[in-house]
């Protein structure tokens, strides 16, 4: 008997005009797909219907934009599991991935969270590990494993794919953990309620 896939939501951090990060979730969703065992979901931030115009998180949000909102949060509920696909903005990650990550909550918690990283010559990993704490604050655990892209725009062909092959076994590894993480996660919520 096959194992039930596992959900994952890829998510699109990047919202600016010229971005990067569909190029990069497009080939980590493939891949995903070829790992097998998968269930993919991506979710572009820069999506018409999604809530990007969300009011900062404290102030209160107006019926509109809890409507908005309403449009991804059954998407992250959903999910086993998570891959935040990020630039770095200013030695952090954008706004926009900022927003949806504080307008919810139980979405996040005791479920695992990967990252791809792209950008100039730290590849993002600046803003991965900024995540990294705003993530444990909301009780979900990160994975070790993370891929980077340094100088991204030159690490791609034509094609959307990586020119070197060390990206698709660093994604393997990835992969392997928020597997294992999302399917022992997933047990052992359904054994017992999460206490956060």
């Amino acid at each position: 008997m096959s194992e039930v896939p596992v959900r994952v939501a890829v998510i699109v951090g990047s919202v600016r005009e010229g971005r990067f990060g569909p190029v990069v979730a497009d080939w980590l969703a493939a891949v995903a797909g070829e790992h097998g065992g998968f269930d993919v979901d991506v979710i572009d931030l820069a999506e018409p219907d999604l809530p990007l115009a969300m009011p900062a998180f404290g102030s209160t949000p107006s019926p509109a934009v809890l409507a908005e909102t309403a449009k991804v949060t059954p998407r992250l509920a959903a999910a086993d599991a998570f891959v935040v696909v990020t630039p770095e903005y200013n030695h952090s990650y954008p706004a926009s991935l900022k927003n949806v990550i504080d307008w919810h909550r139980t979405e996040w918690m005791a479920k695992p969270v990967a990252f791809v990283s792209y950008g100039g010559m730290s590849g993002g990993l600046r803003a991965v590990e900024h995540l990294r704490a705003v993530f444990a604050e909301l009780h979900a655990v990160t994975i070790r494993e993370t891929v980077s892209f340094h100088g991204a725009h030159t690490r791609f062909g034509a094609d959307g794919v990586p020119t070197d092959d060390s990206a698709g076994v660093a994604a393997k590894a990835l992969l392997d953990q928020l597997q294992w993480w999302a399917r022992s996660l997933s047990e052992a919520r359904a054994a017992r309620p999460y206490p956060g």
